[in-house]
C-alpha cells in the first residue's frame, strides 16, 4: 500500500489549494496508510499554521480514522490518544499519541520533564538537579 506526507494529509483536510486537494485525493484513491508521525505532524501543521481548535483537530483525525480509503497505522493506539486528547487537549495530541504508543508496547512509564503530560497514568514526570 502507499503512504503519504504530512502535506498530503493537511490538503486533504483544509481542501486550502483546489490543484493540492484533487491531486491528494486522487493518490489516496486506491488506498494510503499514514504513519504516527505524520498524523503528529499533521496535528501540528493544523494548530500552528491554520490555528485549528482543539476540537476541529479531534474532528479532523476522526474523520481520517473513519475515512474509506485511509489506514491509519494501529488505529486502536490512535483512537486511544484522541480519546485522551478529547478530554484534556490542554495536552498536545503528540503527546497523548506518545503514551498510547508507549501504553501499548508495554513500555511504562514514559518519562517526560512536561509537567502536564507527567500528571497522567503511565507517565512520569523527571526533576533535574541543578547545583
Amino acid at each position: 500500500m502507499r503512504s503519504v506526507d504530512t502535506n498530503v494529509l493537511v490538503r486533504l483536510l483544509t481542501r486550502d489549494d483546489e490543484a493540492q486537494r484533487h491531486a491528494a485525493e486522487t493518490f489516496v484513491s486506491s488506498g494510503a496508510w499514514v504513519s504516527h508521525l505524520v498524523l503528529a505532524e499533521t496535528t501540528w501543521v493544523l494548530r500552528s499554521v491554520y490555528e485549528r481548535s482543539p476540537r476541529d483537530i479531534a474532528l479532523a483525525i476522526e474523520r481520517l480514522l473513519d475515512h474509506q480509503r485511509i489506514v491509519i497505522d494501529q488505529p486502536d493506539v490512535v483512537r486511544d490518544a484522541l480519546d485522551g486528547f478529547r478530554g484534556r487537549p490542554m495536552i498536545g495530541f503528540s503527546d497523548w499519541l506518545m503514551l498510547a504508543q508507549a501504553r501499548k508496547a508495554g513500555h511504562l512509564p514514559l518519562g517526560t520533564f512536561d509537567r502536564h503530560l507527567g500528571g497522567l497514568d503511565g507517565a512520569e514526570r523527571l526533576t533535574s538537579s541543578r547545583s
